[in-house]
Order: structure tokens, then sequence, then C-alpha cells
């Protein structure tokens, strides 16, 4: 059930129902407008939403399908089943219009695929119409719906002598009013005229005895008479005799063409209808489209899992004024782990009432079968009644002050409140002395919640505030607030109490600071500690989101620092592979040349019969080429610098770090002997003369050990990473801050391992997930370009990222 009776228009839905009337074509969609009634059927709330959602889609599609044309033609219909009655042409050129459209739905849902739009190909089965009438309609009228001059014989000829006279009365006309002025019977400005359907010319009152002809009209001071002359009347007279044949053969023409249809009235009144749905199932899509609205996932049971919403008139109030981003969105959950109940408070004027309003009209709405204006991923529960509280509908006829109206709706919602109601209330328990109605308010509240009733209220008082933090059914929320600047911010926060900032609103709005101080005694410490408990923490939460943001740009800064380091090792890695590679490519060549030497030089041996000389000139020619071969000495000004260790000396030890003397490794003493220790050197174990060792400092070692350990973590973990990586990202039916995270971690991985380029998969749907993940990839550096992908892969639901 719905409660108050004028519960439309406290939400403001009356509005919502002018706007989509504005949206529709004709009256038979404006009157399914007025029709539109709430309802707690899930599967009609389906239904109806699902028809929206798809008139959306083929409209996002970019099909080929009717914007408008959808006319109400039941009255010309009415007038059809008259015998001997005719359409006008206006008439039925709007008749044309209509099948015309009615023609192009049912073809468009008669080609495409029923998996696409089951929902409005449903409501297409079983309309149709012969489409020949159109046909012949089209025969008859040309395009700006006047009679076609070959739309019978007669009229043909009809109007082709009408042509011929009008001709000859203006070059008639000319000629006499020529004359006139010769004679000064006519002004040499004066023109010719239409008077009652005749050409007439105007004549000064004094000549108009000079004229034979007849007088039509004069001028209101009389001095001007309009006369028919003589010479023009049988013009005139056979002129008036073709328009009047020309318009007895278009009635007899319209005539006919009504007498064809009329059989066609009762197919035509169902395609009427039919127009009426559609046009009204395109106001709502296109109101839809307007308000970025989506179809939720639907569950048939009470639930509130809202990201992302707006207040709909709110949000069409700014768009109509520019300023759609102006609008606060809000992120509003109910359920049974949270609370089915949220209790708002906060300042006055922070956005209290709208948060109610909102709840309460998007959920009324999104049962009267709209698309609601959230974000993708949200779910909208079905609730059986609505009941409200909000206004002052105090009663002098009822004797009613505002309490006791207060009081009357809160007993009307207990009566008739189960698990599936949903209550708005705004301002709960004020109207009264503020102690006691802070205690009934209190107790009702405590009833609303045994009788598991789900709602959205707003109070100031401080003891259902404590109620709520401590009652399972029940959560707290409060309405953000610059405390610094003393402004409210209209942004929803679930899970805390508000504070209503009553005295430094007071203090800043210049009330006496003497009142001010009067006023915080006289509220009471306790009253006053909570007062600024509430407003400790918004400072807190505000500092908290400071410093939040501070460490977030730490980390993309760390984070860019890592991928500068990683990128760069993976160059060196890279750089020194590719030295191997040739080094052995190379070496590989000399090998092969050595060989080729060798068994030429064996040969040349063997055929000469081993003759010494010959001999040792072979060797020395081997010997020349080996040396040929040998790697060249690098140049340097001094001799390479090895690692310095600081040695401490003392006796050696198990523990000890300790250096070979005269070369750079260093290890750990594992077991000792009288000569000589076993000593660890990265994975290796060995035994080295203690002549042979020297300490060194600790410290250093660790240091170079960690150094070392670190790079082939870094260098490993980047590996596996790359292994890892997929260079598709999906975000589909995730909310926005999921999309957040996870876009962040996957382009920092993208950029860190040097990817050219990265897919993001998020969908169509209205469009606000995509412009959430665009507007955050603007945040990241490296990136080349963000484009759509090609329409056969995904087109504007994949983001294609090209990196530099």
């Amino acid at each position: 059930m719905l409660y108050p009776k004028n519960l439309e228009e406290k939400l403001g839905f009356d509005k919502l129902r002018e706007l989509l009337k504005d949206k529709c074509n004709g009256e038979v969609g404006r009157s399914f407008v007025d029709k539109m009634r709430f309802t707690s059927d899930a599967r009609f709330v389906r239904q109806r939403i699902a028809q929206v959602n798809e008139c959306v889609n083929i409209y996002e599609a970019g099909e080929s399908f009717p914007h408008s044309g959808f006319i109400d033609v039941g009255l010309f219909l009415d007038k059809v089943e008259i015998v001997n009655a005719f359409l006008l042409e206006e008439e039925l050129f709007d008749l044309k219009t209509a099948l015309t459209t009615l023609k192009e739905c049912l073809t468009f849902f008669n080609s495409v695929d029923p998996a696409l739009y089951p929902e409005l190909v449903k409501i297409s089965e079983g309309v149709e119409f012969d489409t020949m009438i159109l046909h012949e309609i089209d025969m008859i009228l040309d395009d700006k719906g006047k009679v076609r001059d070959n739309a019978s014989p007669e009229l043909v000829k009809i109007r082709q002598a009408l042509h011929r006279e009008l001709s000859s009365l203006r070059s008639r006309t000319a000629s006499v009013i020529q004359q006139m002025k010769k004679k000064g019977y006519a002004k040499e400005d004066a023109i010719p005229t239409l008077r009652e359907g005749r050409i007439v010319v105007p004549v000064p009152a004094e000549h108009k005895r000079h004229v034979t002809g007849f007088v039509h009209d004069a001028s209101s001071t009389g001095q001007t008479v309009y006369i028919e002359p003589q010479e023009l009347l049988q013009l005139n007279n056979s002129i008036k005799d073709l328009e009047l044949r020309e318009r007895q053969e278009v009635i007899r023409i319209l005539t006919e063409i009504t007498h064809k249809i009329r059989p066609q009235v009762p197919g035509l009144r169902k395609g009427n209808n039919y127009l009426g749905v559609i046009d009204f199932i395109n106001a709502k899509a296109n109101f839809a489209m307007l308000q970025e609205s989506i179809q939720p996932e639907i569950v048939d049971e009470p639930l509130v899992a809202w990201y992302h919403v707006a207040h709909p008139i709110l949000l069409w109030s700014f768009t109509e004024q520019g300023k759609k981003d102006s609008v606060v969105r809000q992120k509003i959950e109910l359920d049974e782990e949270r609370g089915r109940i949220l209790l708002i408070s906060g300042p006055n004027a922070g956005g209290k009432s709208i948060a109610m309003q909102t709840v309460a009209l998007v959920q009324y709405m999104f049962q009267c079968g709209m698309l609601v204006p959230m974000m993708e991923g949200s779910k909208m529960g079905i609730f059986d009644d609505i009941m409200m509280d909000y206004g002052d509908d105090q009663s002098l006829e009822n004797d009613l002050s505002t309490y006791s109206s207060h009081l009357t709706n809160m007993k009307a919602m207990l009566k008739r409140g189960n698990p599936k109601s949903l209550v708005l209330i705004d301002e709960f328990g004020s109207g009264t002395e503020p102690e006691l109605g802070g205690v009934i308010a209190e107790s009702i509240l405590e009833q609303m919640n045994h009788q598991k009733m789900w709602g959205v209220i707003t109070t100031h008082y401080a003891n259902l505030k404590f109620y709520a933090e401590k009652q399972n059914g029940l959560q707290n929320g409060a309405m953000r607030y610059d405390v610094e600047n003393l402004s409210p911010l209209y942004k929803l926060e679930q899970g805390q109490p508000g504070s209503s900032f009553a005295l430094e609103i007071a203090q800043k709005i210049g009330l006496p600071k003497k009142v001010v101080n009067i006023a915080r005694h006289k509220a009471g410490r306790k009253k006053i500690n909570m007062e600024e408990l509430l407003r400790n923490l918004e400072e807190e939460k505000k500092e908290f989101a400071k410093k939040n943001k501070e460490v977030s740009r730490l980390e993309q800064k760390l984070k860019s620092a890592t991928e500068k380091f990683e990128t760069k090792s993976i160059e060196l890695q890279n750089k020194k592979q590719n030295i191997m590679d040739k080094a052995r490519k190379d070496a590989q060549k000399v090998l092969d040349t050595a060989n080729r030497k060798i068994e030429l030089t064996i040969k040349e041996i063997r055929e000469t019969n081993a003759e010494k000389e010959k001999t040792k000139q072979l060797r020395k020619n081997i010997e020349n080429f080996k040396s040929s071969n040998q790697p060249s000495k690098k140049i340097t000004n001094k001799k390479e610098e090895e690692p310095s260790y600081e040695v401490i000396g003392g006796t050696i030890t198990i523990g000890d770090a300790v250096r070979i003397k005269g070369q750079g490794s260093i290890g750990e003493v594992a077991a000792l002997t009288a000569k000589e220790a076993e000593i660890i050197i990265g994975s290796l174990r060995t035994n080295v003369k203690l002549n042979r060792l020297e300490r060194i400092s600790k410290k250093e070692f660790r240091k170079e050990v960690r150094d070392k350990v670190s790079s082939q973590s870094a260098a490993s973990n980047l590996t596996q990473r790359r292994i890892d990586f997929n260079s598709q990202l999906d975000l589909r039916g995730k909310r926005a801050e999921e999309v957040m995270y996870e876009l962040d971690d996957f382009m920092d991985t993208a950029l860190m391992l040097g990817e050219s380029s990265v897919r993001i998969l998020h969908g169509k749907g209205t469009g606000a997930l995509r412009e959430v993940v665009r507007n955050h990839l603007k945040s990241f550096r490296g990136i080349k370009n963000v484009s759509d992908d090609h329409p056969d892969r995904g087109g504007a639901g994949v983001t294609i990222v090209t990196f530099r």
C-alpha cells in the first residue's frame, strides 16, 4: 500500500509524470503515463524495466528505429467508422504518418533477433495491418499532406484549367490596374488584393463611380473601396467555378480512400494502442538516457544496495541548468547485516531530507517500471508498501496540529507495517516538547524495528542516535560537514551519527558570544561532550582523508621509482644477454675457422710427406692465426679497483665475516680447525687456510649480502610477474571503489613490465563505468593514447590503452 494518499505529490513523482508526458508524441502515450502505477509484483516490475532497458539498448546501438511519429489517430478512426464521412487532408496525413511509424516498428521487430529485445518483440506480436492501404494513401497525398494533382484524371483536368485561368487573371488584372493608374482612378502604389476569394483593386472613394464593377469592401476610414472591375468579373467567376469543382473532386477522392480504410478500423485501433505503448516506453527510455539511468540487479525481497545514486528531479533540474556534475551522488545500503532502518542526523540544510527523499522517489519510480539514476552493480529489492511522513499536514478542518498529524502518520505505519514495508520519516519526533518527543520517537522506532520494517529516518534527537548504535536492525548515518568552514558537503556517510553543529553555526552567524556560552552551559556537559566527540570524529575523518591522499601519492611515487629501477634492470640484463650472444657467435666463427685451418695444415703436411721446413712454416702460420684472435687488452689509466672492506683484525671465530686475502670473495665462518676454516660464500661452502683469511666488518658483510639477495629477488620476482601478467582486465559488473584498486594495480604492473598496450573491458551499459575508467586513466603518466576497441571486438565496451 501507499501512504498517505498524496504520496506522489510529496515525493515529487507528479513532476516526473509531467516530464514523461512532454517526451510523448501522442495522447495515447500520455494516457499510459497517467495510468503508470506502483506495483509490488516482481514479475511485472522486471517486465516493465526490461522493456525500457531494451529500448535504451536500441538507441545506443544506433539502430534505425522510429524516434517520432507516434501520433494518436483514435478520433480519426472514430470518424472513419461513420458511413459517408471522410477524413480531411490533414487528418489523412496524420494517419499516414502514424501508419508509417507502425510499419517501421513492426518491420524492425520482425527482422531483428528476438533474443536481443525479447520483451519488445513480445509486445509486437499480434499487431498487423494491410500495408497496401498505406500505399494507396501515399498515392493520393504528397509529402506536404495535400492531395496530389494526379490523384484522379478529373482532378488533373480541373487543376490544369485552373492554372490557365489564374494565369489569365493575373495578366488581365495587371493590364486593368495599369489603365486605372493612367486615368488617375487608382494610386501609383495600388496593388490587387483578395476579397471573398475574388481579385479586387483598391480605388479612392471619390473615383468609385468612374470604375465599372462590383464593390466588395471598404477600408475602416471609408477613403478606399475595393472594386472588382467588370473586365475581371468573368475570369473570377470561372476560377470560383473551377475551385468549387476541385473541392468536390477532392472530397470524392477523400471519401473513396476513407471508404477503403473503414474495414481495417479494428486492426488499426490495435495498432494505434501499440504505438501508444511504444511512445510511452520511448519516453521513459529518453528520460533514462538523459539521466544516465540503468537497469539494476533486481532481487525479489526488500533490499537497498545503491551506488552513485542521485535524486532524479534534482538531477533533471541541474542538467537543465548545465550543472549536471554539481549533483552530489550517494551510496546507500540497507540490509539485515548493516541495518534495515537508517537514522540520518546532521546539521540543518545539510541534505538529510534530500537523502531520505532520494530513497523514497527512486524506489517508487523503480516499482513504476522506470530505470533509475545509479551506477551499474547496484541492487534493488521489491517492497509491498511505501509509507511517508514528510512536511506539515496540520488541518484546521480535522483539528490536527503538526505533532498530531505526525502521530497519526506513525499510527498508520505501525498498524500496516511489516517486513516488506519501507517507511520514510522526516524530522522524527519533532513538533512537541523535545524530551517527551524524543522518548515517544524512540518507542516508535523500537516497535518498527520489532516489526522488521525498513526505512530512512532523519532526526536531531541524541537519544535516537544512541539507541540506533546499540540495536541490531538499526544503523546511524551522518551528513558530512566541513567543520573548518562550517559548510555542508551534502554527502551521506553510513555507520556513525552526525552532529547538528548548532552552537558552531550560531557562533558563525554572529550570535553574541555570551548567548552562545549560556546555551553551551544550559545544554549540559554530557550533551556538549557528545557534540564535541562527533565534531572531532568529523575532523579526524577529514585529516585521515588528507593523509590517505598523501600516502597514495607517496605510494605512486614509490611505484614509479620501482618501475624505473626494474626497467633499467631488465635493460641491463637484455644488454648482457645480447653481448653474450654476440660473443658466442664470434667464438663459434673463430672456432670454425681454426678447425678449417688445422685441417688444411694437416692435409698439407701429409701431402708434403712432413718436410721439416714446410712443417715448421705451417706451425708458425697456426701460431700467427692464434695470436691474431686473442682478445685485445683494455687500455686503462689505472688498475680496476676491487671492492674494499674494513679489516678489523683479531682472532677469527665461528660466525665472523672474513675475506680471502688478495681476492674480493667474502663469507661467514661456519666451522674451525687448528689450521683451516670452513666458510660460506653465497650458496657454497669451502675450506680455506686461516693464514689466507682476514676479519672484516660484520656490518659491511651483511649489507653486501642483503644487496645481492635483493638484486636476485627483484630479478626473480619481475620474471615471475611477467609470466603471470594478463594484458586484459575485466571490470564488468564491479563497483567504482573496486574498479579503482584493480585498475591501479593493473596499470602499475603493465607500465613496470613495459607492455605496449592493454585492453580494459567495462561494457557499454549507460557509459558510467566507462567514464569512471577513462577519468581514472588520466592520472597515469606514460599513456600515449586511450581509445575504443574495433566494433567487431567490443567497440565502446572496451578501452584500448597504448603506452609511450
